[in-house]
């Protein structure tokens, strides 16, 4: 390892694939050592993955960093949102975590939403009409389905906190994470009586809330980790507010994130609390505001379309005529939890690449249309839209963003935002500095402006026409 300027810290990003560690110097925001190591998610009706995976796998990233993560000062992790994680009397799973993007709690989304008022009051008590995607509608689907396992569970975490409180011994979460569960109240910043009682959760089994800026905890004795014990560990955040963090956008910046699910979102000054459940009013991890929308269906889908073509992910052609909804997995935006994928418009002169370029539009499509909804009065409209995550890397994506958001496209050279959001945590806590700030500093959402387009209306007019006619056949 190459001299460093200042301490160093370790970032953690636990995803639905896999988990990443970096370690960090704190002076400057290089990498000086990385790791990654994958989990499992079952198939099928659920999506599942056991959380002792997520320890392995932190262990063995932390394992390929060698050297330098022995030298960390600072931890934290940042993690999937919404998975419900259940816990035994001894801190042990009583069951395999219910992930984001696990769908068979639609019947419970909808009923809780009636039973607490209808959408417009969860808007404002949560910030969110709660979806599938929710953690309260998977612990009410729970209940329904093994009130063994609800009996059995004397803790219930988010994945981040299920790996915090494995380094330090206590139960602790953040507000940014805490307010993707529907039982953490906008408002009054606090765990909402009336709808933890609705769904028969004790308060006592969920974790202490940590400030932005304090410390969780230090690493105890025996966590079989290359931390000194002692070492201390940030609060963490879920996957989006610990992006944020890790780009120091300012409030209005415009962020798009492609990955297994796709999101658009902004930080804010202002409380949202949009009836319609499109955005999702959810807290960052410093103390403003994180509006965000949501899809299911981003590269993982495309990716899928492409292998059913038999083409490679960057063989699209320009096509006029035939539309496509990916909705492999049921989709989150708009809310169609039942939905598949839908074909329209094709011809016997449709090519391989106009169907796969139709489902980079499609799927671009449902994100777009729900950021005018995510930016405030206070966003500029000619700010570059900050395109992250797995896909901004590929051509076809950029482009397709480009044309159909008309606005400037910028790619931030840094890879890993959520381990690096988590970093600036942990070194938040040694700095004294808004973690923000540290990335800043870091000069993290540096990187190549595409120049704006014009938007592409007819496209754009096109897609939504079909989602209008097909969406009751969609929602069966």
């Amino acid at each position: 390892m190459s001299a460093a300027e200042g301490p160093l810290v370790v970032g953690v990003d636990t995803s639905t694939q896999s988990t990443k560690a970096l370690v960090v110097d704190v002076a400057t925001g290089r990498v000086v050592a990385s790791g990654q190591a994958p989990h499992t998610v079952s198939s099928g009706a659920g999506r599942e993955t056991d959380p002792r995976q997520w320890w392995d796998a932190l262990r063995e990233a932390l394992r390929q960093c060698g050297e330098p993560a022995r030298e960390a000062a600072a931890v934290s992790v940042g993690g999937q949102q919404h998975g419900l994680v259940t816990l035994d009397a001894h801190g042990e799973p009583v069951r395999p975590a219910l992930l984001w993007n696990d769908v068979r709690s639609a019947p419970q989304a909808r009923r809780l939403i009636e039973e607490l008022g209808g959408p417009k009051a969860w808007a404002e008590r949560t910030g969110s009409v709660p979806g599938t995607s929710f953690t309260v509608t998977k612990w009410a689907w729970l209940a329904e389905h093994e009130p063994d396992a609800v009996r059995a569970t004397e803790a219930v975490r988010l994945p981040h906190d299920y790996l915090t409180e494995r380094l330090t011994g206590e139960g602790t979460t953040d507000r940014g994470d805490a307010s993707g569960t529907g039982w953490w109240a906008a408002g009054t910043e606090a765990y909402d009586e009336e709808t933890l009682a609705r769904v028969g959760l004790d308060p006592a089994l969920l974790p202490r809330i940590v400030r932005p800026g304090e410390v969780a905890g230090t690493v105890r004795d025996g966590a079989d980790l290359p931390f000194a014990p002692g070492t201390l560990v940030a609060a963490g955040t879920g996957d989006n507010a610990a992006a944020a963090l890790g780009l120091g956008i300012r409030p209005g910046v415009p962020v798009m994130s492609l990955g297994t699910s796709g999101t658009v979102y902004a930080v804010s000054r202002h409380r949202t609390a949009d009836p319609t459940g499109t955005v999702a009013g959810f807290a960052d991890a410093r103390g403003d505001w994180l509006p965000l929308a949501c899809t299911l269906n981003c590269t993982l889908a495309v990716d899928r379309i492409a292998a059913l073509l038999g083409l490679d992910r960057e063989a699209v052609e320009p096509g006029t005529g035939v539309t496509v909804l990916p909705y492999l997995d049921g989709e989150r935006t708009p809310n169609l939890p039942g939905a598949s994928g839908l074909l329209h418009g094709l011809r016997h002169d449709t090519t391989g690449g106009q169907l796969l370029q139709a489902a980079y539009d499609g799927a671009v499509h449902a994100l777009l249309g729900a950021l005018d909804l995510v930016l405030d009065a206070d966003a500029d409209p000619a700010a570059p839209l900050l395109l992250i995550g797995g896909g901004a890397r590929g051509n076809a994506w950029q482009q397709t963003v480009r044309r159909l958001s008309g606005r400037p496209v910028q790619i931030p050279e840094a890879r890993e935002l959520v381990a690096l959001g988590a970093a600036a945590q942990a070194a938040a806590l040694l700095t004294g500095e808004d973690a923000a700030a540290v990335a800043r500093r870091w000069n993290t959402a540096a990187g190549p402006v595409l120049d704006a387009v014009e938007r592409d209306e007819a496209t754009l007019a096109r897609i939504s026409g079909v989602l209008s006619d097909a969406a009751p056949l969609l929602d069966r």
